[in-house]
């Protein structure tokens, strides 16, 4: 697996495009959120509601697109074929595939929220803020591949993705914003509302920390949803 992970570290640094995706987009709608925190604090939500917004761009843009990406292409060219001939298992494959992308994603997550809890203020809840932050990267790993099972190419990814890359990102504001006082099973049932819920609530205390922990059900839900659609979708050989 760590010798998987060590050529995929490799290829991501030599491809253009996934470092526009993984690293630019990113950070630069970190720098953004950052830097109007005042603005978008005072239409409601706190600093947690930014704090939501900066772990869904890097898991959502970052981590879940390029994910789904990676797999595609290496199924296209036949390297997944490859890999499955020698003693690696099909588990160690995947895992050595994404490493490096989960990664990445959670070094980027972890700065830009020093970077916000320093302009802004430091979080209420640092251990809630670190489960929270986990739970959204393991549901988009999930998501990415389950995504991938349905993905022809990588240029078709750029099509696959958008549903869930957009609609987590979107439905963390909506969250974030709005609250859960209204429309409150809706809006911690559908893909990462309860995990957006988490991270404002890690930021922002307040919360009782049984209230929050319950939050982790629907994303653990759909982590074994993305699963078993994987499962029931991924293919080795490239699709046609």
């Amino acid at each position: 697996m760590l010798a998987i992970a060590r050529s995929e570290l490799i290829q991501i640094f030599r491809n253009r495009s996934v470092l526009l995706t993984i690293f630019l987009v990113p950070v630069a709608m970190a720098a953004f959120f950052i830097y109007q925190h005042e603005i978008f604090e005072s239409i409601g939500g706190g600093l947690g509601v930014i704090a939501a917004l900066l772990v869904f761009y890097v898991a959502g843009f970052g981590l879940y697109t390029t994910a789904v990406t990676t797999l595609a292409s290496r199924r296209q060219n036949l390297f997944l074929k490859r890999l499955r001939s020698t003693s690696a298992g099909d588990a160690g494959i995947l895992s050595g595939l994404l490493l490096p992308v989960t990664a990445i994603s959670l070094i980027q997550a972890a700065l830009v929220l020093i970077v916000l809890g320093v302009v802004a203020g430091a979080p209420a809840d640092i251990p809630l803020l670190v489960v929270a932050v986990l739970s959204v990267v393991v549901m988009m790993v999930g998501l990415g591949l389950a995504t991938a099972g349905v993905t022809n190419s990588p240029e078709h990814a750029q099509v696959t993705t958008l549903p869930i890359g957009v609609g987590t990102i979107a439905l963390a504001s909506w969250v974030g914003f709005s609250g859960t006082e209204d429309l409150t099973l809706l809006k911690r049932l559908l893909p990462g509302g309860s995990a957006a819920e988490l991270v404002v609530n890690g930021w922002n205390g307040g919360v009782p920390l049984s209230d929050s922990l319950l939050l982790l059900v629907p994303t653990t839900a759909w982590v074994v949803v993305s699963v078993v659609l994987a499962a029931l979708f991924f293919r080795w050989e490239p699709r046609r």
